[in-house]
């Protein structure tokens, strides 16, 4: 057995041609979720996989063995749910309620712009069709969000070598000595300000969703 203990996310800094030339390994999320697991790569090779703990293994890393051999993981085709809004009567907002409800049941979630995965669960499957959802059973790569301090990275989106700066500096300098008033409060006219120690009540109109015959998601 080979053993491998390092891992590149998305192959970073390999060239192209290595990373064709390189074996491969197809693993669905349950084994990519663990540290430590055996997998037998497409040359044939047993392979003994011990990575720091915490490591989610995505599809399109890869894996460095001991001998310097490289092996593309490939994530696995396998059975999830596939959830979309209902575009004759919903919104896209219907998805941010479902990751909502699914999240506080610690349930691992793939998010996508235009729908959510799930692992299959006939009990959340129902939950979600009663709030109005979508949900549709399909055999797909499954790449759920690994949390914010999960260690290695999360599913979708790396901030590994971004140029960009996350920091609040901004390009005009603010000297003390110059004498305009420097408030950052919204001119007079935009605001309504209430008297003091009134409570102002701003009503809130539910938006309804009706159902109509095209609406194809089931009860």
């Amino acid at each position: 057995m080979i053993q491998v203990s390092k891992l590149l996310p998305q192959g970073q800094g390999l060239a192209p041609v290595l990373l064709k030339r390189a074996a491969t390994v197809e693993l669905d999320w349950d084994v990519r979720q663990k540290s430590r697991f055996a997998a037998t790569d497409s040359a044939g090779r047993e392979l003994g996989i011990f990575l720091p703990r915490g490591t989610l293994v995505r599809g399109g890393d890869v894996l460095v063995a001991e001998d310097g051999s490289m092996v593309r993981v490939i994530a696995a085709l396998q059975p999830v749910l596939v959830i979309t809004h209902c575009k004759i009567h919903g919104t896209p907002f219907d998805l941010t309620r479902a990751a909502y409800h699914l999240g506080n049941r610690h349930v691992p979630i793939e998010l996508q712009p235009d729908h959510l995965k799930i692992e299959p669960d006939h009990v959340l499957a129902d939950m979600l069709r009663a709030m109005h959802l979508i949900v549709t059973e399909q055999n797909l790569a499954f790449e759920p969000e690994g949390g914010a301090y999960a260690a290695g990275h999360g599913g979708g989106h790396s901030h590994g070598d971004h140029g960009h700066d996350h920091g609040h500096t901004h390009g005009h300098t603010h000297g003390h000595g110059h004498s305009h008033d420097h408030s950052h409060a919204a001119p007079a006219a935009t605001v309504a300000t209430a008297p003091r120690g009134r409570t102002v009540s701003i009503p809130v109109v539910a938006q309804g969703h009706v159902h109509g015959p095209d609406c194809n998601h089931d009860h």
